[in-house]
């Protein structure tokens, strides 16, 4: 059974599954009821998706290495949370989550994700299917709730490794940063390109779920030949300065 599932594509459902094993229907939702209730102060969970297909079993797919532990303070009853979260396979760090209803602090922390999950964002994504290492960090979070919002103030980064694609002969593209500075409701986005024959830049924001973003992909000296058809599938080719780039637009 899946506690706290929260998003679904096709008969795909990701969600949080007790004791990290999937379950199967309860056919009630009393016994659902009971599940929630034991794991809301301490309990052990694994992240992942459910996949089902016509006339197959469901098969229940890890998203993350592991598995989550936690555990919330009784003092949660009197409006203060004192709440620690640890996953030795995932995480670098315990979290720790502090403060009351109205304003939390997450301490600093970095957590492993897979490259090939991109691939579920959608197009281009799901046709170049990338695959690498990625690790996301983040300095200590600062989040409040007001009138049903909530707003961050602190910075995150993507931190993005050995990226490769089935669609190109050459492993690795490269390396990149995506970062996140945190303002409120809005991020300013900054990606940039550590090493690589593949060199992407851009800038942007992330306002309410909502991403902007104008940038270049282009390929080094001596790689264009090599590069040319990943290219054509990221963005509109254009030229400047002499060169030739590809423009990444979100909007």
């Amino acid at each position: 059974m899946v506690v706290g599932g929260n998003t679904q594509r096709g008969n795909d459902r990701a969600g949080i599954f007790p004791g990290g094993m999937a379950r199967p229907h309860a056919g009630k939702t009393d016994r659902g009821a009971a599940d929630i209730r034991r794991c809301a102060r301490h309990g052990l969970a694994g992240l992942g998706i459910h996949r089902q297909r016509p006339q197959q079993q469901r098969t229940h797919h890890p998203l993350l290495p592991g598995r989550f532990s936690w555990h919330i303070s009784p003092l949660v009853l009197l409006g203060m949370v004192d709440a620690v979260l640890q996953n030795p396979s995932a995480l670098s760090d315990t979290i720790h989550v502090t403060g009351n209803w109205h304003e939390l602090k997450i301490s600093p922390a970095s957590i492993s994700l897979p490259a090939e999950r991109l691939a579920s964002l959608g197009a281009p994504l799901n046709t170049i299917q990338p695959s690498g290492q990625m690790r996301l960090s983040w300095q200590p979070l600062q989040l409040s709730l007001a009138g049903g919002q909530i707003a961050v103030k602190g910075r995150m980064d993507l931190a993005m490794q050995d990226i490769a694609s089935r669609l190109s002969p050459i492993k690795p593209l490269g390396a990149y940063n995506l970062a996140f500075a945190w303002q409120g409701k809005q991020a300013a986005v900054t990606l940039t390109t550590n090493k690589g024959p593949m060199l992407l830049a851009g800038s942007g924001t992330l306002n309410n779920g909502r991403l902007t973003f104008s940038g270049t992909a282009r390929a080094e000296a001596g790689q264009e030949d090599r590069l040319a058809n990943l290219l054509n599938l990221l963005g509109q080719r254009r030229n400047e300065g002499g060169k030739d780039i590809i423009a990444l637009e979100f909007k």
